[in-house]
């Protein structure tokens, strides 16, 4: 409904879902792009998204550039000031500034449920944990996505909720790829020129501090562009996602994911609208149910599922959560994304990843970076803002679920029942980085014991105390208390100097 309002618009709300017809306005501060290091790339694809769409709007958009949002807001005449209207930001801070300054808000979008659906399902959930899972089958309920009968049915297309099991497959052996057509790339123009002489003359002046490269542009900043990302996977690598979501390969940074991560966080695809359209695939027999079934769960499961816990867990859940006790700094190869200084092949190859395009797929996030961390002890409230800077789509919705709980277990079991961690033979099994690393997976004492399997007992070693009561952890601690060598294994990943 076109409103006389003028709609602010931030940069995750960017693409036509947020655009009702009325006058908007985008304000580009540069101060949010200071307050921490940043990678390039992801100040390069936020500046160019917000510029590509005042170009798209024109005349309709009030766009502004400023060193901060109260002088944007300052610029404006009073009217329309005192008239601003906002679809619901997506992080604390935002929220806390539209709401000091009186505008009107909008309920939140740009995800499959609501946040309403998502509390009343909580509220529902008295005295149970609020589990993915069972979210997930919710949804799915809703909105009959992947469901025989569609909405309200009760039965699952195939007859059943999940093909993890079908989606843990290994790399082919001895294959450098997947062998899949390369990706669609966008082409930048004159805007992107713009913003790469723009962030050169903000790093100098001393005004930013960017790590990492930047260019070629390899992800949507426009909905146009976004569509043909989404085209370009569902033609090529739909098919492949599922068997190889869990895979990794040293010389296929993008294997069969959908890159689509960025567009979707910066607004410029509708959820609901790419889930169903993947289902489609599989009803017009063209993708296989497990691939299809593993997107929708990333996207109508997983995605909004921590974003409502963003919300539901309150502020403090960020800042108050170390079950585990992790003080540890993150190492300096880590803020400077150094992979030159890392040995290890697996570690090395996910931080280069990350150094060239702010962005590895999501096992790399979990069981090489955050299992790495995990094991080391790094303090979760610095890893999860690293992981908001340096990754192209980190959000401050979008890492605390997943950092704070999942990866690093800080809150003791609310987002994951068990800490995900594990050696070096998970990562032997699922990548083919081990074969030429100078660590073995399968040593854990002496000169070629990986970092991985060595820490992995360093680890449980050092976190016992707070896991005792685990009941998944059971097993792993029996083994630990079995372990002949654990003292030889912990003094040597105390001194440990090279990996």
């Amino acid at each position: 409904m076109t409103t006389s309002r003028t709609r602010w618009v931030f940069a995750g709300q960017l693409g036509p879902l947020f655009d009702d017809g009325g006058p908007m306005m985008i304000i580009e501060a540069r101060s949010v792009f200071g307050r921490r290091p940043m990678h390039r790339a992801k100040a390069h694809l936020y500046l160019s998204a917000m510029r590509h769409r005042a170009a798209e709007l024109g005349e309709r958009v009030t766009f502004l550039q400023v060193e901060t949002y109260d002088e944007g807001l300052d610029r404006l005449d009073r009217r329309v000031r005192e008239e601003l209207e906002v679809i619901d930001p997506t992080s604390y801070s935002a929220r806390q500034f539209v709401r000091a300054r009186d505008m009107h808000v909008l309920p939140s979008r740009g995800f499959v449920t609501s946040e309403r659906d998502f509390a009343e399902w909580a509220a529902s959930r008295t005295g149970k944990r609020l589990l993915m899972e069972d979210f997930y089958r919710v949804v799915r309920e809703r909105t009959g996505i992947l469901m025989e009968g569609g909405p309200g049915s009760k039965e699952p297309v195939g007859g059943k909720w999940n093909y993890d099991h079908d989606n843990r497959q290994s790399p082919p052996k001895g294959a450098a790829r997947l062998g899949l057509p390369e990706p669609w790339w966008p082409v930048e123009d004159d805007i992107d020129a713009r913003v790469r002489e723009d962030l050169d003359r903000w790093q100098a002046e001393g005004h930013v501090q960017l790590v990492g490269d930047d260019g070629p542009r390899r992800f949507a900043v426009t909905s146009s562009e976004a569509s043909l990302a989404l085209d370009d996977f569902i033609e090529s690598r739909l098919g492949d996602f599922g068997p190889f979501e869990d895979a990794m390969l040293g010389g296929d940074w993008t294997m069969a994911h959908s890159l689509l991560s960025v567009p979707l966080n910066l607004g410029l695809l509708d959820p609901r609208e790419v889930v169903e359209r993947v289902a489609v695939e599989y009803a017009a027999g063209r993708a296989p149910l497990a691939s299809v079934e593993g997107f929708v769960r990333q996207v109508a499961g997983w995605r909004d599922y921590v974003w409502h816990l963003y919300w539901h867990l309150g502020e403090s859940y960020r800042t108050s959560s170390n079950h585990l006790g992790a003080h540890h700094p993150l190492p300096a190869v880590f803020r400077q994304l150094d992979a030159a200084a890392i040995q290890s092949n697996c570690l090395r190859e996910t931080i280069d990843g990350m150094r060239r395009y702010g962005w590895v797929h999501h096992i790399q996030r979990l069981m090489v970076l955050g299992n790495w961390a995990l094991q080391h002890g790094y303090d979760p409230v610095e890893l999860n803002d690293w992981f908001i800077d340096m990754f192209v789509d980190g959000t401050p919705w979008v890492m605390p679920a997943n950092v704070i709980g999942m990866s690093q277990h800080a809150d003791g079991g609310i987002v994951a029942t068990k800490p995900y961690v594990s050696g070096g033979a998970y990562i032997n099994k699922m990548s083919d980085y081990c074969g030429s690393c100078v660590f073995s997976p399968s040593v854990r004492v002496g000169p070629t014991a990986c970092p991985f399997t060595a820490g992995y007992w360093a680890f449980l070693d050092r976190a016992a105390p707070a896991l005792q009561g685990n009941f998944r952890m059971a097993q792993p601690l029996a083994g630990l208390r079995r372990l002949a060598d654990r003292e030889a294994v912990v003094e040597q990943e105390r001194l440990r100097e090279r990996w």
